[in-house]
């Protein structure tokens, strides 16, 4: 089994928040998908990261997670690439590990 976690910005480039809308239209996807998704909204994550300027980038992410008994790489690197997009983002983090269900 392998879980999918995304790395979802609660604001857009410009500081103006996404709307709630927006994740749960994901989670719907998601779910219809892949049958579940967990999903950590309320208190977001702080992530960091150094831009190549080398200035420190501070922004406030949702962290979604999705349990796969497959993956489909190529569907999942289109689907960040859609994120990315829609979110006006550089990057969209989209990582994938394998767990053992206990």
């Amino acid at each position: 089994m392998f879980v999918v976690e995304l790395f979802l910005p609660l604001d857009m480039p410009d500081g103006t928040a996404i709307p709630g809308s927006t994740f749960d239209r994901i989670k719907a996807e998601l779910t219809f998908r892949f049958g579940g998704i967990t999903a950590f909204l309320k208190s977001p994550a702080d992530g960091a990261w150094q831009a190549s300027s080398r200035a420190i980038v501070h922004d406030r992410v949702a962290v979604f997670e999705i349990m796969v008994d497959n993956v489909d790489v190529e569907w999942w690197r289109a689907y960040r690439q859609k994120l990315e997009a829609e979110l006006n983002q550089q990057e969209v983090l989209a990582r994938l590990y394998q767990v053992t269900k206990l």
